[in-house]
């Protein structure tokens, strides 16, 4: 843990105590998106985190925002309603024009708009992004979108939409890299003139919806940066939200050692406490090591990335071995608890399949490996 931080996790452990499990309980019952919790952050300028001080925020690094959405796991809470906003701002913050920074840094500082959705993912490409059909086309002041998108959590609680789409055919470009176009739409003016949003059931409560894209009109200049070289503006946000991604699985990792070590401490069977039981002790144990080299390689990814420097490898890996490792971690939280860990009151599903997602998301498990054996040990490409 970066000792830089202690005053951050400190102030959210204190946030956290006033939104027990209970209320992420209901939410997670009712299908709610956590608007009280939200606006708490927002006022406490916690989601603001990494905007520059220039644009209202507080200009701190991804270590920060890290530590801040770490602890709202390790409490219980499911940081997968907001987290979007902290590594899709990057985007505009990067690569937007000073005018749309301007225009829309400040009022995502203040929380007068959510960032929260990020259109990629789309039904036939899958985690193929270089194929994604979605095509906006430019036609004078304006670009027209015809597609679809999957998968696109909180589009139904967010003011603006960070696009990827095709600009010029995938048969027309060339390297297989150029043709994608990033572009920033306000969802408020879209949803019913062009673009519909569909709610996708889902096992947790992430707030998935199809978009459906019929003749959508957006102004020219919610294009970022510059046409066709989207699919690189965006990788910067995907190495932040894999490390994101990694610090929440940390926190969730360090609920579940937290609840399995108590209930072992204080569950008295045979007349003695259960985690005298080696059998029961030591898969903690383990888990408490994995989590630990998780949460080294994952300070050491944010580090890189604070620093500017390269940080591919280890974002990915961070990503890997934390996800696993939250997993596990909770598959044996939930064999220490026995039949009390089915109970609903003891938040175990519920935190078991929120944490469950990040082996497929967002970037599957073997696609870090395929990287790795391709780009780390310079093995040919496996597809």
């Amino acid at each position: 843990m970066n000792d830089d931080y202690l005053d951050i996790r400190d102030s959210m452990i204190k946030l956290c105590e006033q939104f027990p499990n209970e209320y992420w309980r209901e939410k997670d019952k009712t299908g709610g998106y956590p608007d009280e919790f939200i606006k708490m952050l927002n006022d406490e300028g916690f989601l603001s985190v990494l905007i520059p001080e220039e644009y209202g925020g507080a200009g701190l690094g991804i270590e920060a925002a890290g530590a801040i959405l770490e602890e709202i796991s390790r409490s219980g809470g499911h940081p997968g309603a907001f987290h979007a906003q902290m590594y899709t701002m990057g985007t505009v913050l990067r690569h937007g024009s000073e005018r749309q920074k301007q225009q829309y840094l400040p009022k995502i500082a203040s929380g007068e708009l959510r960032l929260q959705a990020f259109g990629v993912t789309e039904p036939v490409a899958g985690t193929d992004t270089l194929s994604i059909r979605t095509f906006a086309e430019k036609k004078g002041g304006k670009y027209i979108i015809n597609g679809q998108k999957v998968w696109i959590s909180r589009a139904e609680h967010s003011d603006l939409l960070l696009l990827l789409a095709r600009t010029t055919p995938k048969d027309q470009v060339e390297r297989k890299t150029d043709g994608l176009s990033v572009f920033l739409i306000n969802m408020r003016d879209a949803a019913g003139n062009g673009l519909t949003i569909k709610p996708i059931e889902a096992m947790m409560n992430h707030h998935a919806t199809e978009l459906f894209f019929n003749d959508l009109e957006i102004p020219a200049d919610s294009l970022i940066g510059e046409e066709g070289k989207g699919f690189n503006y965006i990788l910067d946000g995907m190495n932040a939200e894999r490390i994101l991604i990694s610090y929440e699985c940390i926190g969730d990792c360090k609920f579940f050692i937290d609840r399995a070590t108590q209930y072992a401490c204080d569950r008295e069977v045979f007349g003695r406490p259960i985690g005298q039981n080696q059998g029961v002790q030591f898969p903690i144990a383990r888990n408490y090591t994995e989590m630990r080299a998780a949460e080294l390689m994952t300070h050491k990814a944010a580090e890189l990335f604070d620093a500017g420097k390269k940080c591919g490898e280890e974002a990915n890996i961070a990503k890997l071995l934390a996800s696993e490792a939250s997993w596990k971690a909770g598959d044996t939280c939930l064999q220490t608890h026995g039949g009390y860990g089915m109970a609903k009151e003891f938040d175990i599903g519920r935190k078991l399949r929120e944490t469950r997602l990040y082996q497929v998301a967002p970037i599957s498990t073997n696609l870090i490996l395929s990287f790795i054996g391709q780009h780390v040990l310079q093995m040919p490409r496996s597809f």
